[in-house]
């Protein structure tokens, strides 16, 4: 498998997600008009990282403002890492959020008390 890159737009989150060290970051606001489109390629990414062997995978995010279908999405790649650990395997999350952002803060809370496995929710200056 190869590294999965995703320019980011003032819709889109910039994707990048590289093999070698098992990251996956997205990075911007998340509201695309098909939410399918954009991460049907992040979830194939991360299954097939999954299947290949047994290293880490870290997910970091730095996501600004997502919609409804962008949280369902994020709710299957999420399902997809605590399957993993569930199963023993290394995953984390880290959510990075700007302090002013208490609606990405709360919904990042959120999904930390959903999952089993190490989830930080961070608090970043600019």
């Amino acid at each position: 498998m190869r590294d999965l890159t995703v320019a980011g737009t003032d819709s889109i989150p910039a994707v990048k997600a590289d093999w070698a060290s098992g990251l996956l970051e997205m990075t911007g606001d998340s509201y695309p008009e098909n939410a399918f489109e954009l991460y049907q390629p992040v979830i194939d990414w991360i299954e097939a990282y999954l299947a290949a062997d047994q290293r880490p995978l870290s997910l970091r995010l730095t996501l600004l403002y997502l919609n409804t279908s962008s949280i369902r999405a994020l709710i299957d790649i999420l399902d997809l890492l605590e399957t993993a650990h569930q199963g023993g395997r290394a995953v984390s999350v880290v959510w990075l959020y700007e302090p002013e952002n208490e609606g990405v803060a709360n919904l990042a809370e959120e999904f930390r008390e959903d999952y089993t496995f190490p989830f930080e929710v961070v608090a970043q200056d600019r």
